[in-house]
């Protein structure tokens, strides 16, 4: 017999929680349970990127704490079963990753299982399972940093992925929590199309997908949702924002690098349209990243197109998810930092996507529904909103 189990995924970047600390957790958190409670999920994955913030050494601690919060908190007490891995060994340089994943499991579903990576074999999950460490030693969850050598050329920074592996009323699933590499500058983001950052994450992507896929265990639909860091393709957007304007390159003085791109309007008194450096990105008229989502703006998004053979995603109806302001005041307005763009994402297997139910408009079982959409849209929420996917996984009981 066919069965549905309400499932809800949720991937944000909390760097901006431990940067700001107190300042947007409560309203964060409020948002979050918010969420939870309009959808009543049986299923909870919560994948968190950059914990601890950029200070990591000393804002540890707070993380600790904030994952503890939600655990304990009053809006989670009907999740009887709770998994949570936390990477905050920020002294094993070359494994911390400073990546956090939460499972919560609802006392009404009965029968679901975890993968052990030792044994090989599922177990019935029971209990509160805590791990924070460096998890090298916990055989339900598999941890990597990417490789040092991947990109001698760049600095190596705490980006990896973490896979859990899941049996939800015998369907097999695999979530995996994922943060690539950002756009270091924008101005080299510009010199070409697609960008050496975009080659560098789809490097990484493909190994990550190429790692969850090999043969030393087998293969499971999966869900890979986190920050991507996946930007839109910056030269080919650049010459689309500023066709009606005069573009100058200003270079610095002692030698032939580029310091400035400046577009300006032919006439209008030469006002400044788009002024691009290493880390500005201002563009005059900002409302085009949210007039109806950025829809526009998704023929740019171009990053995802490369693992279509092996990835789907939902149609994204959502303005970009990054980088809005970390200012109380201005919860939908971006930063001048980067171009706006669709960094955080929930993807999935082929496989997996056929295990969405999905509800055609004359039926009245309204409840089954699909969204996908970020968390606290109105509200500050720290520079990445966070993305969720709810959903009823086609589930068998026999």
């Amino acid at each position: 017999m066919e069965t549905y189990t309400d499932v809800l995924l949720v991937t944000a970047n909390v760097g901006s929680l431990f940067d700001n600390v107190g300042e947007i957790q409560n309203e964060w958190l409020q948002e979050l349970y918010k969420t939870i409670h309009s959808y009543k999920p049986q299923f909870i994955a919560l994948h968190f990127q950059e914990v601890g913030g950029k200070d990591y050494m000393a804002n540890m601690d707070h993380a600790e704490n904030f994952f503890w919060s939600i655990k304990s908190s009053k809006e989670m007490k009907d999740y009887d079963r709770v998994c949570i891995y936390v990477d905050n060994q920020f002294q094993a340089e070359d494994s911390f990753t400073a990546l956090g994943s939460m499972y919560f499991i609802h006392k009404t579903l009965e029968n679901i299982q975890q993968y052990d990576f030792n044994v090989k074999d599922f177990k019935v999950v029971s209990g509160q399972n805590k791990h924070v460490g460096s998890l090298e030693s916990v055989t339900t969850v598999e941890k990597e940093k990417f490789p040092k050598n991947f990109w001698p050329d760049f600095k190596w920074s705490r980006k990896g992925f973490m896979r859990t592996r899941w049996i939800i009323h015998n369907q097999g699933l695999e979530l995996v929590n994922v943060h690539l590499f950002h756009d270091a500058s924008n101005l080299i983001a510009c010199n070409s199309s697609p960008s050496i950052y975009s080659s560098n994450r789809k490097n990484a992507l493909r190994y990550v997908i190429n790692r969850i896929s090999d043969s030393r265990f087998t293969a499971l639909p999966f869900f890979l949702f986190g920050d991507f860091n996946f930007r839109l393709d910056a030269l080919s957007l650049v010459q689309h924002l500023s066709t009606s304007a005069e573009i100058q390159t200003v270079k610095k003085d002692s030698s032939n690098e580029v310091e400035k791109i400046i577009c300006e309007e032919k006439d209008n008194d030469h006002q400044v349209l788009l002024h691009i450096e290493e880390k500005l990105f201002a563009y005059m008229h900002q409302t085009v990243f949210r007039e109806d989502n950025g829809r526009a703006l998704l023929k740019y998004d171009k990053e995802v197109a490369a693992f279509h053979d092996v990835v789907k995603e939902e149609e994204i109806k959502f303005p970009p998810s990054y980088p809005y302001s970390e200012e109380n005041t201005k919860p939908t307005q971006y930063m001048n930092t980067r171009c706006p763009a669709w960094c955080d994402r929930i993807l999935m297997s082929h496989a997996a996507q056929e295990f969405l139910h999905r509800v055609s408009h004359d039926d009245d079982d309204d409840d089954k529904t699909l969204v996908y959409n970020t968390v606290g849209p109105n509200i500050c929420m720290g520079d990445h909103k966070p993305v969720f996917l709810f959903f009823s996984l086609k589930t068998n009981n026999n």
